[in-house]
């Protein structure tokens, strides 16, 4: 049965503000794009920007006019035909006599008029509250995939403005382990943390034994080392399907690396620029981090053991009862905390941001770059599907793994320690990297 879970109550002024934020940033990252651009190259790992910005725009239209109000038919002709994901196959999206491409700007801004209109004076009901956060966070990961597609393509940088002028932050490494004891854990979303995707639920208590993780996420000079020493050249490294990933592939090194005249260079959207030595290595598929791993000794973290690392607080004897949200607290934080929202344009060195340091002493636990874990994805006990009945449910035994954390495109007002993320063990496209844990 597909639920509409209500969630805490949200003034009708904060969520048309919550909206028009994500709107400002698909356009700030789609909105420069030339013509060609709006409907090509077709590629498996990308879609055309003039479907999927109407596919932005139908989701509110299916899931808050059309679902919550009742209205009988969508702002547009032939929406659901066109837009809908899961109707529509991917490699069709290019062949579709989609509207153009101020049409459909303009079916966006008829369906915030008509949603707007239908918010009551002062706070939302729990439910409506609900449904309109629900077609925000959507956008914003729309916003996220137009971010990586633009690396994908080799798009020059986005504009993207910060509210506020962002703070001066520590550069270089920060090496180590932390050790945190074992015991047991609240795994997952519990009432209290005020929206939660249905992957999220329910909250449940597991048994993590002991173990050791790194302060901070891999970094480039470290993955350096393992490209160096021939990692990409020696299968006992990967797994079969990994080194068939590997192959097919036809890396040497990670997808957006060259040898320069002075060292290993990374392309950033359109621009090559030296390695930055002590920033998260990104763009690194599960297989790739697995091989590191079997490389230098080590091996990915489960995702319980990452989400206690980020959420719990010391005590006496092991660990205190409950939980944080954030790493640093219950508060949402800021741009001192963590590297979200997009406005740096990529990661900052491992040391930067100490006051988004966990209670247990990691760093950059939310921000920067997702974080592969070595779990594959599923429900948890008593999972059932929300409203978007195809956000998690289909994807549970197609061989994705779990991501936590988030990175600098992710924005942050629906991140925190319960978030998980999901992919293929061979996407290296995304925003992507990894810690480990001593075996």
């Amino acid at each position: 049965m597909i639920q509409t879970p209500p969630t805490h109550p949200v003034a009708s002024e904060t969520l048309i503000a919550m909206l028009d934020d994500a709107r400002q940033r698909t356009l700030e990252l789609t909105g420069d794009l030339p013509a060609e651009r709006r409907l090509g190259p077709k590629l498996s790992i990308v879609n055309p920007p003039q479907w999927e910005i109407g596919h932005v725009g139908f989701f509110y239209d299916h899931f808050f006019l059309h679902h919550r109000h009742g209205l009988p038919h969508y702002q547009i002709a032939d929406a659901e035909r066109i837009y809908d994901s899961m109707g529509v196959a991917h490699d069709d999206r290019w062949d579709l006599a989609l509207p153009t491409m101020d049409d459909t700007l303009a079916y966006l801004r008829q369906v915030r008029a008509e949603m707007v209109d239908r918010l009551p004076q002062g706070m939302a009901d729990a439910v409506t509250s609900y449904v309109w956060q629900l077609a925000v966070f959507h956008e914003d990961m729309h916003g996220e995939a137009f971010a990586y597609t633009r690396q994908t393509l080799a798009d020059p940088a986005p504009v993207i403005m910060p509210p506020v002028p962002l703070s001066a932050i520590d550069e270089g490494p920060l090496d180590g382990d932390v050790e945190i004891p074992g015991g047991t854990h609240v795994l997952g979303a519990d009432e209290q943390v005020p929206f939660r995707f249905d992957n999220e639920k329910q909250s449940h208590t597991v048994t993590v034994a002991p173990f050791k993780i790194a302060r901070a996420p891999v970094t480039g000079a470290a993955f350096a080392r393992f490209v160096e020493a021939g990692g990409y050249r020696e299968p006992a490294f990967w797994s079969d399907e990994g080194w068939r990933w590997r192959e097919s592939n036809e890396l040497e090194a990670p997808v957006y690396w060259r040898a320069g005249a002075e060292g290993w260079e990374v392309r950033h959207f359109d621009e090559w620029r030296p390695l930055q030595p002590h920033a998260p290595v990104a763009h690194v598929s599960w297989h790739e981090a697995e091989a590191y791993c079997r490389w230098a000794g080590r091996r990915l973290p489960t995702e319980v053991e990452w989400e206690v690392a980020a959420s719990r607080v010391p005590g006496d004897e092991g660990l205190a009862p409950g939980k944080r949200l954030h790493p640093w607290g219950d508060s949402s934080g800021d741009s001192r905390h963590a590297n979200t929202d997009g406005y740096r344009l990529g990661g900052v060195d491992v040391a930067a941001l100490a006051n988004g340091d966990s209670a247990l002493g990691c760093r950059h636990m939310l921000g920067n770059v997702w974080e592969w874990t070595a779990s594959p994805f599923g429900p948890y006990p008593g999972f059932s599907a929300d409203l978007y009945a195809d956000y998690s449910e289909p994807w549970f035994k197609d061989g994705r793994y779990v991501l936590r954390g988030g990175s600098w495109a992710t924005r942050r007002r629906h991140l925190n320690n319960n978030t998980r993320n999901f992919f293929p063990p061979g996407r290296n496209d995304i925003i992507a990297g990894f810690r480990t844990c001593a075996r």
